[in-house]
């Protein structure tokens, strides 16, 4: 069993915004298996379902990015999910558009999801998915940024980015982590 948390904010007005990349993430995996419906619960929306025989939860916090922990934590309580079946999806400043890096363990690097999460689960060591959105040019302050929309340009680069991260996922939902992130890290 595993559980994919892709982090964002709910509403249309961010829906198609950098931070939000976790969200799109997730909801490209649930269609590509149709998993779904997903449903108000634990703070967020869930969906379970199953690929390739293995038991999958789909989780996207209502709480906006900055308290993603409290979605997460109260899915580990009610589902009693360890957290090393978990993997986090979510953007990433350091890391150029389109590329994704994988990593087990590390600090929040300045993300306030990635900080909650910590938070919450009381530790840095979780598996995670972390999608490249670039910085912005010089001048530009980050908060504008990533709650901005992608260019016409990055969605047209974007399936590939959804289906190798999809590709990913699954890979993960058979093999351990060090093996994906040995597979899909650039």
């Amino acid at each position: 069993m595993k559980c994919f948390i892709g982090l964002g904010n709910p509403g249309g007005q961010y829906e198609d915004t950098r931070h939000n990349i976790g969200f799109m993430a997730v909801d490209h995996f649930a269609k590509k298996w149709n998993i779904g419906p997903f449903q108000k619960k634990c703070k967020g929306l869930l969906a379970e379902g199953h690929v390739n025989g293995q038991k999958v939860y789909l989780l996207k916090p209502l709480t906006y990015m900055n308290l993603s922990g409290e979605s997460l934590r109260a899915l580990m309580d009610f589902y009693k999910i360890d957290i090393a079946d978990v993997v986090v999806l979510y953007d990433d400043l350091d890391t150029e558009y389109g590329k994704i890096r994988l990593r087990y363990k590390g600090s929040a690097g300045g993300h306030n999801g990635i900080k909650s999460i910590i938070g919450h689960t009381g530790t840095q060591e979780f598996n995670r998915m972390r999608i490249g959105i670039s910085r912005p040019q010089p001048g530009r302050q980050v908060v504008d940024y990533v709650l901005q929309s992608f260019s016409k340009e990055e969605f047209k680069q974007m399936e590939p980015i959804l289906d190798k991260l999809s590709d990913a996922m699954e890979y993960s939902l058979a093999n351990d982590f060090e093996r994906t992130m040995a597979k899909f890290n650039a």
